[in-house]
């Protein structure tokens, strides 16, 4: 088996990982936690669940098609909200219900109580699998 580590320009070039990997023979993706940073590696939108779902929205996206895939290709996201109040779930989950639209994988959505960077309220993660 074959793995491809995969850096997603467009993305903060200085994270400790790297944004996706494929493996192969055959093409899963498995994406990164996609985080709330801007291309410097800060953590944007505050303390604004949404907004900061919706960047998270964007990196995924970003990653993913560095790695030759897009939300239609995607078979599993497990998204983290650093709260637990229900209320903030579900409006972390309204922004990814809508990005994914019609493709609707299967999902888990968690609250837990802290995540990786200071002021960080959402993570989503994916795998994909690449369709030629």
């Amino acid at each position: 088996m074959s793995i491809r580590r995969v850096d997603a320009p467009g993305l903060f070039p200085d994270a400790p990982y790297h944004y996706a990997a494929v493996a192969g023979p055959g093409d899963l993706v498995f994406a990164a936690g996609a985080c709330p940073l801007d291309e410097s590696g800060d953590v944007v939108d505050g303390a604004d669940i949404p907004a900061q779902t919706r960047r998270c929205v964007a990196n995924l996206r970003t990653a993913l098609e560095a790695a030759g895939a897009g939300f239609g290709d995607v078979l599993k996201t497990t998204v983290y909200v650093a709260s637990a109040e229900q209320v903030d779930l579900v409006r972390a989950w309204d922004v990814v219900a809508e990005a994914f639209g019609d493709a609707r994988p299967p999902s888990t959505l968690l609250g837990v109580s802290v995540l990786g960077y200071t002021g960080q309220l959402v993570e989503i993660e994916a795998v994909a699998l690449r369709r030629g």
